[in-house]
């Protein structure tokens, strides 16, 4: 018989090192694999899926005490915080309660607000984010989802950092609580290109629906915003901002340029709410009053952009007049929106913007919130 021949030692330490590489490339995509299919906790879809298991559900059970959760969409910080801060010295502690969306890692401290009702108001889950882009709806989303944590917020109002009071908070207090209805400019969107038929067949085009993104919700119609979980994803997909027309990319600009042109908050709470047969639970119009630039030369840079009030055009006749609207045409559905409240009329806007800091003092200095001594903000904050 023959004998066989002892394997070379240097052939042992290949194939040893063989397996060694083999089994490691085995568990680095097994560990890839396990890290993509667990959610990312710093995503929207998570922070808003903690924030969604901690709601209180008690929309016809609670008694007490009903607060108006005040949720500011922010850039940064909060310009206008010495009007809010006249605004809210004459409210009580029990009826009101501030949540604020800002730019992560951004706090509202001493250093950075002027009003102590700020300090700490920031959400600890804030994302980036763009205008025209879904990221804003998602911010909206968080804001409404952490401000439902408490039982005792029965209406939840969308406002900027631009935003203003025009009444005094007893008076917006009684306004909002008055009414069983949520507050939602909504009319149907009938010109072409914010449409995308590719979102049928989840999204009929007969419940498409546009509006201003400030709206007043009830707390039913919040959880209902919140708990959508097949709108959000057809928007993400399917309505998208129009990219700029950019010189470098030559002939590609044509092709982008018939592209959908679609603003995300301009849409997506209209589009739910009519999707989930609420339209009649709607007071279908907005809070907020915007002075818009209807400039007939579209291709004019500052053209359909809301106009900035300034300490010059804040004069009292002209916010008189806006406190004075009793009424909203809607040119798409030859619909006249009176503004009423349980058959009351009453004025339509409790809020406006654009605001500038020297509009906001006039505003204080003539009275329209509260009494202030405007010569406090000529002091550098602390």
């Amino acid at each position: 018989m023959k004998k066989s021949l002892p394997i070379p030692a240097r052939h042992v330490i290949r194939l040893s090192w063989k397996l060694v590489v083999v089994l490691s490339i085995t568990l680095c995509v097994v560990a890839l694999y396990r890290l993509h299919s667990q959610p990312d906790p710093y995503s929207p879809s998570s922070s808003l899926s903690r924030a969604r298991s901690q709601i209180s559900r008690h929309s016809v059970s609670f008694t007490g005490p009903a607060k108006i959760a005040f949720l500011f969409l922010a850039r940064r910080d909060l310009p206008l915080d010495f009007l809010w801060e006249s605004f809210f010295e004459n409210a009580g502690a029990l009826n009101f309660s501030i949540y604020i969306h800002s730019a992560p890692g951004f706090l509202f401290d001493k250093s950075t607000t002027r009003s102590h009702f700020f300090y700490g108001r920031q959400l600890p889950n804030s994302i980036q984010v763009g205008w025209g882009e879904s990221s804003m709806i998602e911010a909206e989303r968080l804001l409404f989802a952490t401000a439902l944590e408490d039982p005792a917020n029965q209406r939840f109002v969308l406002l900027s950092d631009s935003c203003v009071p025009l009444y005094n908070f007893s008076y917006i207090y009684n306004y909002l609580m008055a009414s069983p209805r949520s507050i939602v400019d909504s009319f149907l969107d009938m010109k072409e290109g914010r449409y995308n038929p590719k979102m049928l067949p989840i999204i009929p085009k007969d419940k498409w629906r546009k509006g201003s993104q400030w709206i007043a919700l009830t707390r039913r119609h919040a959880e209902v915003l919140v708990d959508d979980e097949v709108i959000l994803p057809v928007f993400k997909k399917f309505c998208r901002r129009r990219p700029p027309v950019d010189i470098r990319k030559g002939k590609l600009n044509i092709k982008l340029q018939k592209q959908h042109n679609c603003i995300p908050d301009e849409h997506y709470v209209q589009t739910l709410l009519a999707m989930s047969e609420l339209d009649v639970e709607l007071e279908r119009r907005t809070l907020t009053y915007t002075l818009w630039n209807n400039s007939p030369n579209k291709t004019e840079s500052k053209g359909w952009h809301p106009m900035t009030f300034n300490h010059a055009n804040a004069a009292p006749q002209k916010i008189r007049e806006i406190k004075n609207i009793n009424h909203v045409y809607y040119e798409t559905e030859f619909r006249t929106e009176w503004c009423r409240i349980n058959s009351t009329s009453v004025p339509c806007f409790l809020f406006a913007r654009k605001f500038s800091k020297g509009a906001a003092m006039r505003l204080l200095s003539e009275g329209v919130v509260g009494h202030f001594d405007t010569s406090a903000l000529l002091d550098p904050p602390p």
